[in-house]
């Protein structure tokens, strides 16, 4: 991993790509990036308005790319739905499980989870799930990354109380989606791996980025402080966003990626550097919990991955 950039990113001519939340920061990073190696990309984004703008940059600063706009909304699960029915082709390489919301205020989902809970776990486990048989398909070479974060270290999930009901703190329930997060890339690698099935689940995470995720709560709420506040640290102490989408695209595109693998930068990215293998909580790699949210995942869902079960 040593020297890693994105220069070393092997030609990704004839694979497909889908990249959730690609309209900005980490994720149109990540989508342009896989362009200009030669992927066509999806960029599955909840407002038109800034998916459609993203498509035309990336095309305007990677000339030749191959990318289209595809409307997604993780927090509504019918939305989640018809971006799998109306994919096209039966090809796809590589899904990026990227989009995300922090600490937002108490908010439900259209089918009324947890926001944080619903967003960043529910509706990537129900996408993964709806386009594993186009992943299945692909062969040996297709992945699954799903993005985490350092702050998973926070809180682990607790499976009696999934949405917080009992007493929501904003930063717990971020803490406890990244948690799940890897849980699921847990799962998800080692039924992959019993199935014999060549399709690899890995996970990544940019460590401290410069995005507009920490300012959309303060936001949100109208605290301009706050807002100010998490842009002067962006500014000043976060890495790029193209930095930070380093350890995401060595997930996606590296040769040695294993199940389960978990990717960050050094130090949990207060240090700039290649990408490298990060370190997670011990909780993340337990089978019982991880067995525990797969079910509860799919109840709450509706959403059955038949070809690992």
């Amino acid at each position: 991993m040593k020297g890693w950039t994105a220069s070393d990113i092997p030609d990704q001519t004839g694979r497909t790509a889908v990249v959730t939340g690609a309209n900005s920061g980490l994720g149109y990073a990540t989508a342009r990036e896989l362009a200009r190696r030669g992927a066509q990309v999806v960029l599955a984004c909840r407002d038109a308005g800034r998916g459609k703008d993203a498509e035309e940059r990336i095309r305007a600063e990677a000339p030749g790319a191959v990318v289209r706009f595809a409307p997604l909304d993780l927090a509504d699960l019918a939305s989640v739905r018809a971006f799998a029915a109306d994919f096209p082709g039966d090809r796809l390489d590589l899904l990026i499980n990227n989009a995300g919301v922090m600490a937002l205020p108490y908010r439900r989902t259209a089918d009324g989870f947890e926001m944080q809970f619903g967003v960043n776990h529910l509706g990537h486990f129900a996408l993964t799930g709806l386009l594993l048989p186009k992943l299945l398909e692909a062969g040996p070479g297709a992945r699954v990354v799903t993005v985490s974060s350092f702050m998973h270290l926070l809180g682990t999930v607790d499976p009696a109380d999934l949405s917080m009901q009992r007493k929501y703190r904003r930063w717990a329930a971020y803490a406890r989606s990244k948690s799940a997060n890897l849980l699921f890339t847990h799962e998800l690698a080692h039924r992959l791996r019993t199935a014999g099935l060549p399709l690899v689940a890995a996970a990544a995470h940019p460590g401290y980025a410069a995005t507009n995720l920490m300012s959309a709560a303060p936001k949100m709420e109208g605290h301009r402080a706050k807002e100010r506040f998490m842009e002067i640290g962006n500014r000043y102490f976060a890495q790029s966003p193209e930095r930070g989408a380093l350890p995401t695209l060595y997930a996606a595109t590296a040769p040695d990626v294993r199940q389960d693998d978990y990717v960050g930068p050094p130090l949990q990215g207060l240090r700039p550097g290649s990408p490298t293998r990060a370190a997670r909580a011990k909780w993340t790699l337990s089978d019982k919990a991880a067995r525990q949210l797969w079910a509860a995942s799919e109840q709450l869902t509706g959403v059955r991955y038949a070809a690992l079960a």
